[in-house]
């Protein structure tokens, strides 16, 4: 599937699951950019970031101070055809993986940990 169709899909994706979330989520989720990317750029990789990775919050946390440390504004990066590898090419698989790789990132993007994330369903 060609770079354009993959992005199409993860943006109808992405939509869809912010209009599912609790209101004070979704208007938190409304604050944080979501880039769609091929893979993580050689400056990613030489921070020590896989090649295959599949998304990556970067910026400071929904209410967090900005920190000198992390200049950049917030914004949840998604690697789409890495996604798409993952998912095998399988148009439903990358949907749902889509789905799940941007509700981990948000969950991140709120200051919650791994177990909160996955308390909350959003992994």
């Amino acid at each position: 599937m060609n770079y354009a169709r993959l992005t199409t899909l993860a943006q109808s994706v992405v939509v869809a699951a912010q209009r599912r979330l609790p209101p004070e989520v979704r208007t938190a989720a409304a604050e944080v950019a979501v880039c769609f990317e091929p893979h993580p750029n050689a400056a990613l990789v030489a921070e020590g970031w896989e090649p295959d990775l599949l998304g990556l919050f970067v910026g400071h946390e929904h209410l967090g101070e900005l920190a000198e440390a992390q200049p950049l504004p917030p914004q949840i990066l998604l690697f789409l055809e890495n996604i798409w590898d993952y998912a095998e090419e399988d148009e439903g698989f990358y949907r749902d993986e889509i789905r799940l790789t941007y509700l981990h990132e948000l969950g991140h993007y709120l200051g919650w940990d791994e177990d909160e994330i996955a308390r909350r369903g959003l992994d």
